[in-house]
């Protein structure tokens, strides 16, 4: 049962927190295309604009709705480790931590910036703010560069284990 739980919880997390990891870090750069093109229809890049507006929307659908699903994740993580008797490890415990705290940077900071990011370039049938858009894209950068440092760190410590003995 444990290898199957584990296989499980692997395979949930590469499910998910990749895609989110992935389109969070691609988000930045699509807001700052999106920017840079025209609104305005009479513009002859307004077309690019419309596309760049297309793959950011497309980026934030991605994120929200694999956040939810990644709430698979820990739950089989929590499973496995309960039926290895680690709970208590060190490593484990802080993994726990890190990944609520990726959990809360994803939540609270990317999240809802992305939707300003979108709201900022019009894409909420609002005015296009394009140099709001790009201050937004650049504290995104920041926080999924963080984001993503938090889940490579649990990655390692998922893989290395320090003072594990399990031997799975």
């Amino acid at each position: 049962m444990t290898k199957l739980l584990l296989a499980v919880h692997v395979l949930a997390a590469i499910i998910t927190i990749g895609p989110v990891t992935v389109a969070a870090s691609m988000f930045p750069p699509a807001v700052r295309r999106a920017a840079t093109a025209p609104g305005d229809p009479a513009h002859p890049a307004h077309l690019a604009h419309l596309a760049h507006l297309a793959t950011v929307r497309t980026l934030h659908r991605i994120c929200r709705v694999y956040a939810v699903i990644a709430v698979a994740v820990p739950v089989f993580g929590l499973a496995t480790a309960n039926s290895l008797h680690v709970l208590g490890s060190a490593w484990l415990i802080t993994s726990i931590a890190l990944t609520v705290l990726a959990a809360v940077v994803l939540g609270a900071r990317i999240l809802p910036r992305q939707g300003s990011a979108l709201a900022a370039l019009g894409g909420e049938a609002g005015t296009p703010d394009l140099a709001l858009a790009q201050r937004i894209a650049g504290q995104l950068g920041m926080f999924t560069g963080v984001f993503n440092l938090l889940w490579a760190t649990v990655t390692v410590l998922m893989i290395i284990r320090p003072g594990s003995t399990t031997g799975v």
